[in-house]
């Protein structure tokens, strides 16, 4: 890999254009999204995703999300059903992912979508990623701007910290809005099933039926490098523990409890818990209910067992 100098330059028309300039040269560059932070770069180019790939160092079977400008783009990739239409009509701009059929005349890399007959396709609504879609005119893979299996940034620091040397540019939006990762729902006909919970909950959609039909389904994934203990009542010794409501911690989800709040939270919560002396890192019981369900599925990841 080619080390880099990372440039960290605010949002604006200058950063933007800058951006552009990088993305039709083939590089990726890091963007905000009302999500996380994506890590950018052309679709159609086989070359420019192999560099998304070799930055964060991300598995080969674990398809990208496409990021376009709105749905008649999406509908040039993807075939849609009248339920995908539907649920991207009601959601789009915004953080959830349909995967669908991709078209044949799609022009994707082949890495985009990891040796899938089908595509990850999201129509985000933050303003820095739908002016650089909009600036350089091409489909954006973006998965999150991190090294791969790590925590997921939530501001242009976490970029920084993860991938300094390794892109050209961040571009500073400041902190999320949402804080976690677009839901993501498969849709195969009329039949919709969540391969990935997240901020909009999708009530008629199926569990998935297993296997990586998606972004962020590896068993171990948004992992600390300290090992992690959920549902923690108390801290042990040598640990940091993150809180949730009632049970405080040496950093707060919500100490109101809220959801909400947690699910902005938590991946800062992870990366300021890493960063602290001890050797573990101990989170406290979330309820399996609304975000909640998301928060956990992300939190059994970062405690699942590494290879």
């Amino acid at each position: 890999m080619t080390v880099k100098v990372t440039q960290l330059r605010p949002f604006g028309e200058a950063a933007i254009a800058e951006a552009a300039r990088l993305i039709a040269a083939g590089e990726p560059v890091a963007v905000p999204t009302e999500t996380v932070y994506g890590l950018a770069a052309d679709a159609t180019s086989g070359e420019a995703v192999a560099r998304i790939y070799e930055a964060k160092g991300r598995p080969s079977f674990n398809p990208l999300i496409v990021h376009v400008p709105d749905l008649a783009t999406a509908e040039q990739i993807g075939d849609f059903s009248l339920a995908a239409r539907m649920l991207a009509l009601v959601h789009w701009p915004g953080p959830i992912t349909l995967v669908v059929p991709l078209r044949p005349d799609a022009h994707i890399a082949s890495l985009v979508t990891a040796g899938l007959s089908t595509i990850a396709l999201r129509v985000p609504a933050h303003p820095a990623m739908q002016a650089l879609l909009h600036a350089s005119g091409k489909p954006l893979a973006a998965p999150s701007a991190n090294e791969s299996g790590r925590i997921s940034p939530t501001r242009a620091e976490h970029v920084l910290a993860s991938l300094n040397g390794r892109i050209p540019l961040i571009i500073d939006g400041g902190p999320t809005e949402r804080g976690i990762e677009s839901t993501i729902i498969a849709a195969n006909g009329d039949e919709l099933r969540l391969l990935r919970p997240g901020p909009i909950e999708v009530p008629e959609a199926l569990p998935s039926s297993g296997g990586v039909q998606a972004p962020g389904m590896l068993a171990s994934h948004y992992a600390p490098f300290k090992p992690v203990r959920l549902n923690a009542l108390e801290r042990h010794d040598d640990e940091v523990l993150i809180g949730f409501g009632r049970y405080p911690g040496d950093i707060t989800l919500s100490s109101t409890g809220n959801l909400v709040e947690a699910a902005a939270n938590l991946f800062s919560a992870l990366h300021d818990a890493d960063a602290q002396p001890g050797r573990g890192i101990a989170v406290a019981p979330i309820p399996e209910e609304g975000l909640g369900i998301a928060i956990n599925d992300r939190l059994r990841r970062a405690a699942a067992a590494r290879d």
